[in-house]
């Protein structure tokens, strides 16, 4: 009698569940034809299915589907943003109505219900309101705020931009700070647009600035700018008659020349900047990018000029240490690194260049202790000093370490319900930015057991980027997961390439998502670009099919490795400078090739001009030795992956 208790309570549970699988089923059919219905304009049935959804997940997003596109219900309105306060949807929805009410001019109840908001649209409406409300002043100096950006601002601020420029807050000054951001930004519509509210004599001057911001090597021109050519006392006298806005000009025209031809433009200021009058600022920022022009070119000015630049900017640090770096003098390496501030100095990086320094400079015992200690760290630069001193890699693998019922309950969250819908009715995107908002909301220690939950879902390049929200670093199965083996391991048999370098380039090109397509068009696992593709296709001499075919993971996979190692062939073997091109270009990767000397693989990497070049290379060969030990494998040494690298 108890067995058979056991098997009826059994087909009970057995049963519930399968009701309400089957519910949950319905729900989402229901769900479906709502969302018909109200696309067809089916308002009375619409309202009849929704009825039965009020407990299901999407019911706030379905309300607010509706109400979007009913805003005059105010009622309504004001009782679903109460509601559903603490849903994306009410922020979404309160943005709609706010921009309804100002269309309609109900300027009182905007101001009643504005919340503050980042959305520059939303800003322009509520100062309108503002002012025609009566606080016309405050609306003016809002309204001058919002002036100042070197963008376009959005056509709602139109009306509040038109009271501004009517007003006399509306000065010269204020006009040409616009132009001057908008160039700056090299947005050259609004610097045209911005001119037309320019006086004659102001737009004389507009004119001139526009051309050299169009054609940098005009500034050479002696006729153009007064001040070009002149005697020294002359000069001087010159100087303090031209305006600094002339100043300005030619340290604009002097920053355009720098992006086409850095050393003609060190020439002309240095020989002819104290014939302007140019505020201190301008002469700052202007120093500033051209000592980073030079140490990014590689110039061996790039030291001294760096170190005549004002202490206490962090970038200028950096560089000074790469620029020292790079002429290999490591008296100067000792400088730079002393001006780190004591929280700089802490990063591996600059760790395991001080032991490096120590190395070079006789102190061979502190060096070790040095390496030894940050060997310890599981990174590109501990990697690094464990090689040096012949110390194994340390990995630190620490996975989440979950309570019952964590992951159960934080799914059954309202958002993470939501969230689970979405990506049952295949609404990916909709699905992720309910995920993000529903992170907001959540400490570290929560985020880290919704990274867990991500990895559940099989939703992994989400569950990695939710684990790093949560800045923790060390659940190594979460961060570095394998997908697609037989092909990762068959291409690269194929390539004669160990198969961690494959998957370390698609754990930073792709994290594994078959369907990623980059801003540029590059696609799949190894994000190739279409031209590529074809061009590899040819080499391999198979049929092209279509750009699509790149998120094949069979093509992908095979075409990637196929095109790693022709850039391996390329720069002879050298791991590092194949790993650079895959992300940078080969013609890239030529021109940073030192001149004369050898230089070390690390000094290169170090001082390679882009920081996300800089940051992929070291991000591939570290998840390479990674990969390595989640394999079980041995072999790979970080160090034997960085040869010296020769001259071009």
């Amino acid at each position: 009698m108890k067995h058979l208790r056991g098997k009826l309570l059994l087909c009970l549970v057995v049963f519930s569940g399968a009701v309400f699988g089957n519910a949950l089923d319905q729900q989402r059919n229901n769900f479906l034809q709502a969302e018909k219905l109200l696309a067809q304009g089916n308002t009375d049935a619409f309202m009849r299915i929704s009825d039965t959804l009020i407990d299901y997940p999407l019911y706030p997003y379905l309300q607010y589907l509706w109400l979007k596109d009913n805003l005059q219900q105010t009622n309504q309105v004001l009782s679903y943003l109460e509601s559903y306060k603490n849903t994306r949807y009410a922020e979404l929805l309160r943005s709609k109505w706010l921009d309804y009410l100002a269309k309609n001019d109900q300027w009182s109840d905007f101001v009643r219900y504005y919340e503050a908001s980042e959305d520059t649209a939303l800003e322009c409406q509520y100062n309108l309101a503002i002012y025609k409300t009566g606080n016309q002043q405050q609306a003016l100096n809002e309204a001058k705020r919002l002036w100042v950006t070197g963008d376009s601002l959005p056509q709602e601020c139109d009306p509040l931009m038109l009271l501004l420029t009517m007003s006399a807050d509306f000065t010269p000054e204020l006009i040409w700070h616009r132009f001057e951001l908008a160039l700056d930004k090299d947005n050259v519509s609004v610097a045209e647009y911005v001119r037309r509210s320019m006086s004659i004599t102001d737009q004389d001057v507009a004119d001139i600035w526009l051309r050299v911001h169009q054609k940098p090597e005009l500034i050479e021109n002696s006729g153009l700018l007064p001040g070009m050519v002149c005697m020294p006392q002359a000069c001087r006298e010159q100087a303090r008659r031209l305006s600094p806005q002339m100043g300005r000009l030619f340290a604009h025209g002097i920053d355009r020349l720098a992006k086409s031809d850095l050393s003609l433009a060190v020439k002309l200021w240095d020989d002819k900047k104290h014939n302007f009058q140019t505020d201190d600022q301008t002469i700052r920022q202007l120093e500033r990018s051209l000592a980073m022009g030079l140490a990014r070119s590689r110039s061996p000015d790039a030291y001294f000029r760096l170190s005549q630049l004002p202490v206490g900017d962090a970038e200028v640090n950096e560089w000074k240490v790469r620029a020292a770096l790079l002429e290999q003098n490591w008296q100067h390496v000792g400088e730079a690194l002393a001006g780190l501030t004591a929280q700089e100095r802490l990063d591996p990086k600059w760790q395991y260049w001080q032991a490096r320094l120590l190395d070079k400079t006789g102190n061979s015992l502190q060096a070790q202790d040095a390496y030894a200690k940050l060997a310890e760290d599981r990174s590109f630069y501990g990697f690094l000093a464990a090689d040096t001193v012949n110390k194994p890699y340390r990995f630190a693998n620490r996975p989440v370490l979950l309570v019952a019922n964590e992951l159960d309950n934080l799914a059954n969250e309202t958002d993470f319900k939501m969230v689970r819908e979405f990506k049952a009715l295949n609404r990916d995107v909709e699905a992720e930015r309910q995920w993000w908002y529903a992170i907001k909301m959540l400490s570290k220690e929560r985020r880290m057991i919704a990274a867990k939950l991500a990895q559940q879902w099989h939703w992994d390049q989400v569950a990695i980027a939710t684990l790093v929200k949560a800045d923790y670093w060390d659940d190594l199965g979460l961060r570095f997961p394998v997908y697609y083996s037989n092909q990762i391991h068959n291409n690269a048999l194929r390539q004669d390439l160990d198969p961690a370098i494959v998957l370390g380039l698609i754990r930073q090109e792709s994290i594994f998502n078959k369907d990623a397509e980059s801003s540029v068009g590059a696609r799949g696992l190894m994000q190739i670009m279409p031209r590529t593709g074809m061009q590899i296709a040819r080499e391999l001499k198979e049929k092209w099919l279509s750009d699509n075919s790149l998120f094949n993971p069979d093509v992908n996979v095979r075409y990637g490795a196929f095109y790693y190692k022709k850039l391996l062939k390329q720069f002879h073997g050298h791991f590092a400078l194949a790993i650079a091109a895959y992300n940078a270009g080969s013609g890239r990767v030529l021109k940073w090739l030192p001149n004369v000397q050898s230089v070390p693989a690390d000094i290169w990497i170090e001082t390679i001009p882009f920081k996300e070049t800089r940051k992929y290379v070291t991000s591939v060969l570290s998840y390479s030795i990674i990969y390595q030990q989640l394999m079980q494998r041995q072999g790979l040494k970080i160090k034997e992956l960085m040869l010296d690298v020769l001259p071009g």
